[in-house]
């Protein structure tokens, strides 16, 4: 690659952009959410419960329905995960989270679409539907 003027000019656009995305008010909220969260002893809490309910699945995981008290086993882990995923401090860090991924896919499929219409972009929010998504469409499986 030849460094040129115009090489120096993208970069600084790119450090413009960088800095915009960085002072956004969705990239605070994410900061803060998650600051939030990890601070948050409740979460602490439920993040234990079920890493110890899983850990505890997996030590029986592989002998199935013969092991004793795997659909207890099993049933403690995916409620300790809901608990884990319905907390509200989980809950708004999550919804910031996707915020800052809506941001970073349409800036992403912005760029592609200034090149050209038949870059794919592999948008990290499955309910993005704006432009194309390099997804299979579902025919990738079929035989």
């Amino acid at each position: 690659m030849i460094v040129t003027e115009k090489l120096f000019e993208i970069e600084d656009q790119t450090e413009k952009l960088v800095q915009a995305i960085l002072t956004s008010e969705s990239i605070e909220s994410y900061k803060i959410n998650r600051q939030t969260m990890y601070g948050s002893k409740d979460v602490r809490d439920k993040q234990k419960a079920f890493l110890d309910a899983k850990d505890s699945f997996e030590r029986i995981e592989a002998y199935g329905n013969h092991a004793p008290d795997f659909r207890t086993k099993q049933r403690a882990v995916r409620q300790a995960k809901r608990a884990l995923d319905m907390s509200e401090e989980v809950a708004e860090f999550r919804f910031s989270e996707t915020g800052v991924q809506t941001i970073l896919d349409l800036v992403g499929m912005a760029v592609a679409k200034t090149i050209s219409d038949d870059i794919k972009v592999d948008a990290g929010n499955p309910f993005f539907e704006k432009g194309k998504h390099s997804g299979c469409g579902g025919n990738c499986h079929a035989s």
